[in-house]
């Protein structure tokens, strides 16, 4: 079968806090060596992408050495934690900006969705920027005409069409964003994670699409999520990558597997973010029943309680939730949404109480989110606490009932 996408050791080097090199010099350099056809004197000191820790090196790898091939008609997954160089890979293979080393040979058009409201004018219409977009992805008039009912149907955002988009919320603008991307007739469209700003029944419609658009039309699909059932649902083929580096690139099950068995690996019981932004989470970890925080959970037999610390400097209409995940990335259970937050001095304690007999035996992660109404995520973690419960005698649950992975499908508890 034909290659749509060919990736030959392509990296990508930053070099942290600056633009180019940072200074003049450095520039000169990297010019000067460039001219006399030699290598540039900086790749060699770059180090690994690995945002958890302090490094000694200005410049970074985002991405080291990527190789792979995808087929026309795949429907490709690429997973890994924050960091891991998913974004900076689908920017290098929509042509957004270029590797520092190696080549990708594409074939067809591209369509790419890799923020909400990418090729957006705030200014213009919708119906404007359907045109635009379309004009940018190399469509012409007569092409964006023929299918433009069909994307505003698709979008639902008829009644706004006309209303400047900078008016539109940022779930309208993904909408309208996601639909100019998958009608117009791109041989090759790459989404990255702005799905999860769309509401649960859009999600569904969105997948549907992309799917339709693989396996019915013979395109080729890229998709970056952190939601695994629904990687797992849509893809063939999946590319896991950690670092910057790939670790796996094969079959969607199997790269999943992976995923899941390299976070247990390297559980996490304590999740601190050192990051500078003004609204974050900041901590997250759990607690027993005495106040003890836990460095690992090998049970459910008493109650738990997940300790959260938001950061922000106005927390109006601040909101907070999680959700627990099998390790094949099915969702289990949700949080209560906390809204009340209480902040003191521009930080805000919450608790959320996990209750004894939540889980049958099984390894379970933990992701949560902090959002503001109307705006969407402020902060969304693929990985904040990882959850190992051992077997235990079932007849021993107090009236607890089997169902499913869960034992107990009540609500968690507000503190």
């Amino acid at each position: 079968m034909a290659l749509a996408l060919k990736a030959e050791d392509i990296s990508k080097q930053y070099r942290l806090g600056q633009v180019g090199t940072g200074t003049l010099s450095h520039d000169l350099n990297r010019f000067w060596h460039q001219i006399r056809g030699k290598e540039d004197p900086y790749l060699k000191i770059g180090e690994s992408n690995d945002r958890t820790q302090k490094g000694e090196s200005e410049y970074v790898w985002s991405l080291r050495d990527i190789n792979f091939e995808i087929e026309q008609g795949s429907a490709v997954g690429i997973i890994g934690r924050n960091g891991a160089g998913k974004s900076t890979l689908l920017k290098l293979l929509s042509k957004v900006t270029k590797p520092t080393t190696g080549r990708i040979l594409t074939s067809g058009r591209i369509a790419s969705l890799l923020e909400v409201g990418t090729g957006f004018h705030p200014e213009m219409t919708g119906r404007e920027n359907v045109y635009l977009n379309g004009a940018i992805l190399g469509m012409t008039r007569k092409e964006i005409t023929r299918k433009f009912d069909e994307i505003v149907d698709f979008s639902g955002v008829e009644r706004y069409i006309d209303t400047p988009v900078k008016r539109y919320s940022s779930g309208m603008y993904v909408r309208l964003a996601f639909a100019v991307a998958a009608h117009l007739e791109s041989e090759i469209l790459i989404v990255d994670e702005v799905l999860a700003v769309g509401d649960a029944e859009f999600q569904k419609k969105c997948l549907g699409k992309m799917g339709d658009v693989s396996k019915g039309e013979g395109r080729t699909v890229l998709f970056v999520s952190h939601n695994m059932d629904a990687v797992k649902k849509l893809c063939d083929k999946g590319i896991f990558l950690d670092k910057g580096t790939v670790k796996y690139h094969g079959n969607i099950s199997k790269t999943i597997s992976i995923y899941n068995q390299h976070l247990f690996e390297n559980k996490i019981t304590d999740y601190t973010n050192n990051d500078n932004k003004k609204e974050k989470v900041s901590r997250v970890f759990i607690s027993d029943e005495n106040g003890i925080k836990k460095n690992s959970i090998s049970s459910f037999d008493g109650d738990y309680f997940l300790n959260i610390t938001l950061q922000a400097e106005n927390f109006s209409n601040v909101e907070f939730g999680c959700t627990i995940f099998t390790e094949d990335g099915e969702a289990l259970i949700s949080s209560e949404i906390l809204s009340d937050l209480s902040p003191v001095g521009g930080v805000s304690n919450a608790k959320i109480k996990l209750p004894h007999n939540l889980l049958t035996e099984g390894n379970y992660y933990l992701e949560g989110a902090m959002w503001r109404k109307g705006v969407g995520s402020i902060e969304q973690k693929d990985y904040y606490i990882s959850i190992i419960v051992e077997p235990r005698n079932l007849i021993e649950l107090e009236g607890g009932k089997v169902l499913g992975k869960l034992l107990n499908p009540n609500s968690w508890i507000k503190i």
